[in-house]
């Protein structure tokens, strides 16, 4: 009870503030995270719910603009040599680590080499184990040549590297800090990052401060703009969302089931009463939103190729878009890569369409007419996409497939899945590189899960010889057509069922300035500023 009532004084303190350059106005920005945030160590970013977050507090090498162009960050240039095999990065002379006990003095908090090394050797450490420690598969070394100049060398040439060092798994920490914090590094934070962590009380808030010594500008004024970032965590969406229209948070991000209909007409626009107080974002986003099967449980029956295949063509994908989503997103019915990606299936060769005639067939190939004799399965979800869940329930139901929806708390939910506990879950895949190969390592059988993000267990000798030959392949529309027999192999075997290619779908204050979308949907808010202190409330009058 102290603890909140000091954490309710905080953060009045932190709403009253008006300092800072774009505006003298509002100074905190605010959203929700619904799911909660489990940690703050970057070596276990895998959640958006932690990337988010992580992100506001670390840097990496690089980074990727709106754009997904690669960008400076703590390195300030690089080269590529010896054929794509080496790459040396100059970092920034003047980073500074986050004011902590940990420094006895600015000079043992500046950015060296020595930091980089230790956190990328870190994130591949076995005694970690780090979901991401497959993103260094491919690094045989990792020196500091210089206090500020980094080498690292690969295995094989892969072009999408840099892409790869943008990941929040590859964030730079402190090695000093690291040590000084013991054994729980993701409740104590300390980056380089635009803001850092100033409280947090689990199942309730967490305050993010501005970072006064980050080494960023913007039109030669230092950012961040805000004063503070205010994430609370309601699990409830709807609640949520009317804390939203009554102004206490800034941002809500996706279309959840409690409110589409409140602001969305059918087609995907937003209502006529909050045109004046709102902005509606939205871009195609490099995110597949599927169900996915844990193929290797021969108790299952998941564990037959023909049930996985009958699941996908009983499903109406148009349907599911049309009256489930607003509009918002296309079928998934061209495989894993999503649109915006040049290995897209434009022709759709190998994705599931609607044919609920030959899922009946091939259940009576399987020895089920009708779904007779067949064992129901449970789907796996959280309440978030329990409707999705629903719709595929019923639409299996029409064929005979019996299909049990349970839902699971968040970080039960996410437990299991690293567990490989779930013959059948819902599940997404949000690029964390604009690049195919970042869904196909969802299926390499070196990524089993916890590893890796191979959550199926799925396991193909010719899949995995061929996107081997995919990763060092310099030619980019060889590499392009070797990635797209990648995923017809995925789809012949059907480990997954790819519902839609998301959107990203942001509802935000018209005051807010600073923050465009991104088709990674990561959350930037190190240049955003309020235009105005004009009322926040939002009437929907």
């Amino acid at each position: 009870m102290f603890k909140s009532i000091v954490f309710v004084a905080l953060f009045g303190l932190l709403v009253s503030c008006s300092e800072g350059s774009k505006s003298t106005g509002k100074q905190v920005f605010q959203y929700n995270e619904s799911g909660g945030i489990s940690t703050l160590d970057p070596a276990f970013a895998r959640e958006q719910s932690n990337i988010w977050a992580v992100h506001q507090i670390f840097n990496g090498l690089v980074q990727m603009d709106s754009a997904l162009g690669i960008q400076p960050c703590l390195a300030r240039s690089w080269t590529i040599s010896d054929s794509g095999r080496l790459y040396s990065f100059r970092l920034r002379d003047h980073v500074l680590f986050h004011e902590s006990t940990c420094f006895p003095d600015i000079p043992s908090r500046r950015l060296s080499s020595e930091d980089v090394v230790y956190s990328l050797e870190r994130l591949r450490d076995p005694k970690v184990a780090s979901p991401g420690s497959w993103v260094l598969q491919n690094v045989v070394e990792i020196r500091a040549v210089e206090d500020l100049v980094v080498e690292i060398r690969l295995r094989e040439a892969f072009p999408p590297f840099l892409g790869l060092l943008t990941m929040k798994y590859c964030s730079v920490v402190s090695k000093r800090a690291m040590e000084c914090v013991g054994k729980d590094p993701g409740r104590s934070p300390i980056g380089t990052g635009p803001f850092y962590l100033k409280a947090w009380i689990p199942d309730e808030k967490m305050v993010l401060r501005r970072n006064p010594d980050y080494f960023e500008t913007l039109n030669g004024e230092q950012l961040p703009f805000l004063e503070a970032v205010a994430i609370t965590f309601v699990p409830d969406k709807q609640s949520a969302f009317l804390e939203f229209l009554k102004g206490n948070n800034d941002l809500i991000s996706g279309l959840d089931a409690s409110y589409k209909d409140e602001l969305l007409t059918r087609d995907g626009a937003l209502k006529g009463k909050y045109k004046d107080q709102l902005l509606l974002q939205k871009i195609p986003y490099l995110n597949t939103e599927y169900l996915a099967f844990v193929v290797d449980d021969p108790h299952s029956i998941a564990h037959d190729p023909l049930i996985r295949k009958a699941l996908n063509l009983c499903l109406d994908r148009e349907a599911m878009i049309r009256y489930l989503r607003n509009g918002l997103g296309q079928p998934a019915e061209k495989g894993m890569i999503p649109r915006g990606l040049p290995a897209f299936d434009i022709d759709g060769k190998y994705g599931y369409s609607y044919d609920p005639e030959e899922a009946s067939r091939l259940l009576d190939s399987a020895g089920y007419p009708s779904g007779k004799g067949l064992s129901p399965i449970t789907l796996y979800t959280t309440s978030d996409y329990l409707d999705l869940c629903e719709f595929v329930q019923s639409q299996a139901a029409e064929i005979g497939i019996r299909v049990e929806v349970e839902v699971l708390p968040p970080a039960v939910f996410r437990e299991k899945k690293a567990g490989a506990a779930m013959p059948f879950f819902r599940a997404s895949w949000i690029a964390d590189y604009p690049d195919a190969e970042n869904y196909l390592s969802l299926f390499h059988s070196d990524n089993f899960t916890p590893a890796g993000p191979n959550y199926t267990h799925f396991s193909d000798p010719q899949f995995d010889r061929i996107l081997e030959l995919a990763r060092v392949e310099p030619n980019d529309s060889v590499r392009d057509e070797l990635y797209r027999k990648c995923d017809s192999i995925v789809m012949g075997q059907a480990p997954v069922m790819p519902l839609f290619y998301d959107e990203v779908v942001r509802f935000i204050r018209k005051d807010i300035r600073g923050m465009p979308p991104n088709p990674l949907n990561l959350l930037e808010l190190k240049k955003v500023y309020f235009e105005s202190n004009s009322s926040s409330t939002v009437t929907g009058k």
